[in-house]
């Protein structure tokens, strides 16, 4: 039998899905991160008084410093994950850019935004 050169439509369908929850939920924690980093939802000191306020800031500002760190991440696991919608709008969903060979579908439902095959990464 021949090797398989793309995923089939049905496939690619299922593929599809799965990106789309993992979207969805990204989204949603990007939402909430940025939302606390600028503290849009009030949840903040201003109402405390001056001496707890002063012991707060600092800690504040670690918190708020890894959750932009954290919100960072996020947006660009989102922009792979859309990019990995428009390969499966192209039809190129799923196949190494190195090799040419389809990546195994433990690996894309693992990582579905992977670009390379584990072949490949490890040769990196």
């Amino acid at each position: 039998m021949a090797e398989k050169n793309r995923y089939s439509d049905e496939e690619l369908q299922e593929f599809k899905e799965l990106i789309l929850e993992k979207l969805a939920q990204a989204k949603h924690d990007y939402e909430s991160l940025r939302a606390s980093v600028t503290n849009s939802d009030g949840n903040d000191t201003n109402d405390t008084s001056p001496t707890f306020k002063v012991l707060e800031e600092g800690a504040g500002t670690l918190g708020k410093e890894e959750a932009g760190r954290q919100a960072q991440r996020l947006m660009k696991f989102i922009q792979n994950l859309n990019a990995a919608l428009v390969r499966i709008e192209n039809k190129t969903y799923g196949i190494c850019r190195e090799t040419g060979k389809l990546i195994p579908k433990e690996r894309l439902r693992a990582v579905p935004h992977a670009t390379l095959s584990i072949e490949a990464k490890q040769k990196r």
